[in-house]
């Protein structure tokens, strides 16, 4: 019977740690490179969210007698619900926010802005007054009863809610847009 030196045994023992030791090493090199390539992921996650971010503005514009609706951010706004209350009630179209108010209706424009889409840099005038008249009537009775909600998400499905009541804007951050019953969601 051939004998087995203590010296081959040893060497023997040797080989199974380097190599267990390998195997631990390899291991820890793959986590390590599914750490950075996640961290990566979500680096480039937040650089393509902060390129298509679109930031949406609510506001009166004098000269052109009209509520007006501008996307200051970086890309596309897509509109996907709104609600305007007058004195907390929900109203329909401009038309109703007139009547509303106790104005005459006759003098309005109005472009639609739910369910569309407002580009990087664009803006719409959502409801404007014909005459100057009508204008500081409505200006002067909406200050303080008219409060507009616009939901609009970025290509990305990242979603905001600015509302706008007076002089104070907000934005938040929503996971969706809110399903608002059909009879107060606003369509024009």
């Amino acid at each position: 019977m051939n004998e087995i030196s203590p010296q081959t045994v040893g060497e023997r023992r040797e080989a199974r740690d380097w190599s267990g030791v390998a195997a631990v090493v390899a291991a820890l090199i793959g986590f390590m490179a599914l750490l950075v390539s996640g961290y990566t992921a979500l680096i480039q996650r937040q650089q393509v969210s902060a390129q298509v971010w679109p930031y949406l503005l609510i506001g009166y514009a004098d000269p052109e007698r009209s509520i007006i609706v501008m996307n200051k951010g970086v890309g596309p706004a897509q509109v996907r619900a709104m609600q305007v209350l007058v004195d907390d009630k929900p109203q329909r179209s401009w038309s109703d926010v007139v009547k509303a108010l106790g104005l005459d209706s006759d003098n309005l424009g109005k472009s639609t802005i739910s369910g569309n889409v407002l580009s990087a840099g664009e803006k719409v005038e959502a409801m404007q007054m014909l005459d100057d008249a009508s204008y500081e009537r409505f200006r002067l009775a909406a200050q303080k009863r008219l409060k507009i909600s616009i939901c609009y998400c970025s290509t990305l499905g990242e979603c905001w809610i600015r509302d706008r009541k007076v002089r104070d804007q907000n934005t938040t951050q929503v996971d969706t847009c809110p399903a608002w019953p059909a009879d107060q969601q606003f369509k024009d």
